[in-house]
């Protein structure tokens, strides 16, 4: 397992990371990326845990979401399995096993300041923080063949994974206001929603 985790967290992150698969003998699976989710956190029949995150190159937005998962197995384990996914029990778990890594030996200076930040208050998902899913973006090693919603011009058409097709709007306070061109219906974007381009329309 450390031979895995080598190749997909930072190297300072790696005793701690283990230390916790063997508390809590967690089956860990690593897949391919998934459109829809980083990872997921399950209770296995027999009554092991299984955590799945996506392959993925940076190792820091890896590790993110290997405690992520980590966080609902605590938290389920402390406060009992009727708590709400992302609620109070699960935002307070997060923050206290994200602490040990926030650290200059683990993550570049320039995200530490944006960490600190948003793990005042944790999100389902740290792609809703854009600072901070913007300053990731910076160590991704794979080819960006797509755009963020925020750096299309008002009026530009663009493709979801799903191929639903879009027509950006304009700014509603912080998320974009986008028309689905095949029914007319109003959606609402992020701003760092990565997406594909088409035209200006």
């Amino acid at each position: 397992m450390e031979e895995v985790l080598e190749r997909y967290i930072p190297e300072r992150a790696i005793d701690p990371c283990l230390g916790l698969i063997k508390k809590y003998g967690i089956h860990l699976k690593i897949v391919n990326q998934r459109i829809t989710r980083h990872g997921d956190y399950r209770m296995l029949p027999g009554g092991g845990h299984m955590i799945t995150v996506n392959s993925m190159s940076n190792k820091y937005r890896f590790l993110i979401t290997l405690i992520h998962e980590f966080a609902h197995l605590v938290a389920f384990e402390t406060y009992g399995r009727r708590i709400k996914p992302h609620g109070k029990e699960w935002k307070y778990t997060f923050q206290q096993m994200m602490l040990p890594f926030l650290r200059p030996e683990i993550f570049p200076n320039q995200l530490l300041p944006l960490l600190a930040r948003h793990f005042k208050n944790p999100k389902a998902s740290s792609s809703t923080d854009s600072a901070l899913s913007l300053a990731l973006g910076e160590f991704d090693s794979e080819v960006r063949d797509k755009q963020y919603v925020f750096e299309l011009p008002e009026g530009s058409l663009f493709r979801l994974y799903n191929g639903r097709i879009f027509r950006k709007g304009r700014k509603k306070i912080k998320r974009y206001q986008c028309v689905e061109v095949a029914t007319g219906k109003l959606y609402l974007f992020q701003p760092q929603a990565e997406v594909e381009w088409l035209a200006k329309s």
